[in-house]
C-alpha cells in the first residue's frame, strides 16, 4: 500500500466526516486571539515533549489545535498508533462523550506549505476537508504525504527522543494490524485501551506556552 494511502486509512474504522457541519472552536476559546507562533507542551508518560505551532504554516489547523488544547481535549489521550519509522498518532479522547461531541466536525483544508519531514506535526484525514482532532508526528521524512494534502502545522522542538521511545510493539491499527481499533476507542474510551492495550503511552496533560 502506498504511503499516502496508508495515512488516508487512519480513520477507516471511524465515523465518516459530515460535510454539512463545519468545525468550530470550543466556546471557551472562541474569542481568544491565537498567537502567530505558540508552543504546546505535552507531559507524557515517557517524558516531556514540546512542539512549536505556526499559523503561517496552516492557520486553520493551528487555530483548531490551539482551541482543543486550551479546552483539555488531549489530556489523558493515548498514543494509539505508534508505527516505527513512520508515525506516532494521537487525538481520540479517552472520554466517549467528548468523542461524540466532535464526531461530526470537520475542518477546511489548509494549503500544504511545509513538507512532512521528521518531527513535523500534521492532522490525520480521510480526504478533503475532513480534519478533526487526530494528529500524527512524523518519525521520518514522509515527503510522499505532501501531495496527499497533509499540511504540517508545527514541529517538535524538544523531546523527539521521547516521541521515539513511545511504546510501539502493538504495531499498526486494526484491522490492518494488531493495534487498537479506533472505532472502539471512540465508543469505549480509555477503558477499552486499558483492558486490551495497557502498555500504550499517554498524554497526562497538554498545555499552551
Amino acid at each position: 500500500m502506498a504511503l499516502g494511502a496508508a495515512l488516508c486509512l487512519m480513520w477507516a474504522a471511524c465515523s465518516p466526516p459530515n460535510e454539512s457541519k463545519k468545525a468550530e472552536a470550543p466556546a471557551a476559546a472562541k474569542d481568544e486571539r491565537v498567537p502567530d507562533v505558540f508552543q504546546v507542551n505535552l507531559d507524557t508518560s515517557k517524558g516531556p515533549v514540546a512542539m512549536e505551532v505556526r499559523r503561517d504554516w496552516a492557520p486553520r489547523g493551528a487555530d483548531h489545535f490551539y482551541a482543543l488544547v486550551k479546552t483539555g481535549f488531549y489530556d489523558g489521550n493515548r498514543f494509539f498508533r505508534v508505527v516505527r519509522n513512520f508515525v506516532v498518532q494521537f487525538g481520540i479522547s479517552g472520554d466517549p462523550q467528548l468523542n461524540r461531541l466532535w464526531a461530526n466536525t470537520n475542518l477546511p483544508d489548509d494549503p500544504v506549505k511545509q513538507s512532512n519531514v521528521k518531527g513535523t506535526l500534521t492532522y490525520a484525514h480521510l480526504g478533503p476537508n475532513s480534519r478533526s482532532t487526530q494528529l500524527f508526528i512524523n518519525l521520518k521524512d514522509n515527503k510522499a504525504l505532501d501531495k496527499q494534502g497533509f499540511a504540517p502545522i508545527g514541529k517538535v522542538i524538544s523531546g523527539m527522543d521521547t516521541v521515539e521511545r513511545l511504546y510501539s510493539s502493538y504495531g499498526e491499527m486494526a484491522p490492518r494490524g494488531q493495534g487498537p481499533d479506533p472505532s472502539e476507542i471512540e465508543v469505549q474510551g480509555n477503558a477499552y485501551l486499558e483492558n486490551h492495550f495497557a502498555r500504550l503511552d499517554y498524554i497526562n496533560k497538554a498545555t499552551i506556552q
